[in-house]
């Protein structure tokens, strides 16, 4: 944090510059004056500073906080009120990482043991030695945000919900008038019903974009994760792909591993025969299918021509799955939104597609209920390519697992 003060005489000509007492009252003035909770640790976590904002959201006076350790005063915790450890702590990892840190998502045990909900936004000061010496946390109380934003998730839910009954009830009927055996229509009257229900499908496919999309932000989500083989799961959903794909005229492609060779093509009779390693991941294979298919599907819908490679590849610690496409890929401003409720990227391609802006949200909620990270990489005229990192097990852990499950009694795989 860094503050550059001025003064100036009646008029207008700079003053002496103030002394480092000076200096040291003003800033100090400042940053007792700010509405955020600001506190100034060491990197032997001691607290050096702590404004009055920080010390009334902690519950500890100032003069009481200043000189201790910051995890007796700042008690981060996780949503079942389980006190953070060092390695999960970001008070910890900004003196090992250097790099400066925001958290949305954390919970702040007082000293009257009260959970509220908190944004951190962490600063690290750096010597001359490239060392993190200080670093400088920043805490917002968030709860009213909090609240407001799940009086409208309640509101989305319960609004898609009821609306999705009639929805329902009108593309029933709109099935039946289509169907043959049930009516007599001309032409004309087809095509109006036509396209009446695929604008009826369309709504039923939004609301139930927003029923999923407020369960993935309050926690609602169900989820039954049990033990995967990546490639096992993903040939067998590659020939539904490929269907979806055939409609466009789009080549699909399936590699494996670092070498960008074809496991199609590698498994031919004739050819070498290659063992390949097994990715365990511990997922949900219903949420992964749909993660899967949504990417899969926009890879279509956004390009023309070309084709849409899926691969798998990972290390010791990740599965990596990726979508690749030819289309005619993402402005550079937009990457950084793309997974945020209802962002879609404006051009001509996304208004004459449509599509709920809800769905890379989906995904991600998804994903990161297994711990997992999902981003994109794309280049104008280039397209586009689509990552999923997964925690990777090992076939021991895999194997424990699934000998848990069948036993009933899975509850962590930490």
């Amino acid at each position: 944090m860094s503050l550059k003060l001025f003064s100036h005489t009646a008029g207008g000509a700079d003053t002496a510059k103030p002394s480092k007492a000076d200096q040291t009252l003003q800033s100090k003035v400042i940053i007792d004056g700010l509405d955020d909770g600001v506190i100034l640790i060491d990197n032997q976590f001691t607290i050096q500073l702590i404004n009055p904002s920080a010390s009334k959201l902690c519950g500890w006076k100032t003069d009481e906080a200043t000189g201790i350790n910051v995890d007796s005063v700042v008690q981060l915790v996780n949503s079942k009120n389980e006190k953070l450890d060092a390695s999960q702590n970001p008070l910890h990892q900004i003196f090992s990482t250097g790099n400066p840190m925001t958290n949305n998502d954390l919970m702040l045990l007082t000293r009257d043991n009260q959970s509220i909900p908190i944004r951190l936004h962490l600063t690290p000061l750096i010597n001359s030695n490239q060392q993190v010496y200080q670093a400088v946390a920043v805490l917002n109380n968030v709860s009213e945000e909090r609240s407001n934003e799940k009086q409208r998730a309640d509101f989305i839910s319960t609004a898609s919900h009821e609306m999705r009954t009639p929805v329902a009830a009108i593309e029933g009927y709109l099935a039946l008038a289509l169907n043959d055996k049930v009516s007599t229509i001309d032409s004309r009257a087809r095509g109006y019903l036509e396209k009446a229900h695929a604008s009826t499908q369309h709504l039923g496919q939004l609301f139930q974009d927003l029923l999923t999309s407020a369960k993935a932000e309050d926690g609602r989500l169900t989820s039954h994760p049990a033990v995967v083989e990546i490639n096992e799961f993903l040939n067998q959903i590659i020939s539904d792909l490929r269907l979806v794909a055939a409609k466009k005229n789009l080549e699909v492609d399936y590699v494996f591993g670092d070498t960008n060779q074809s496991v199609i093509n590698a498994t031919k009779e004739g050819s070498q025969k290659i063992i390949t390693p097994l990715y365990y991941a511990y997922v949900d294979p219903d949420r992964l299918r749909e993660v899967i298919t949504n990417l899969f599907d926009n890879a279509v819908k956004y390009t023309p021509e070309g084709k849409i490679t899926i691969g798998l590849t990972g290390n010791d610690q990740v599965v990596q799955c990726f979508i690749r496409d030819t289309g005619a890929g993402i402005p550079k401003e937009d990457l950084p939104h793309l997974f945020q409720k209802f962002y879609r990227v404006d051009n001509s391609a996304t208004r004459t597609i449509g599509g709920t802006g809800l769905g890379l949200f989906i995904c991600r909620k998804i994903i990161e209920l297994y711990n997992g990270r999902i981003w994109v990489e794309s280049e104008l005229g280039k397209g586009s390519t689509f990552f999923i990192n997964l925690p990777r097990l090992t076939t021991e852990k895999a194997n424990a697992l699934q000998t848990q499950t069948k036993a009933g009694s899975v509850t962590s795989i930490n």
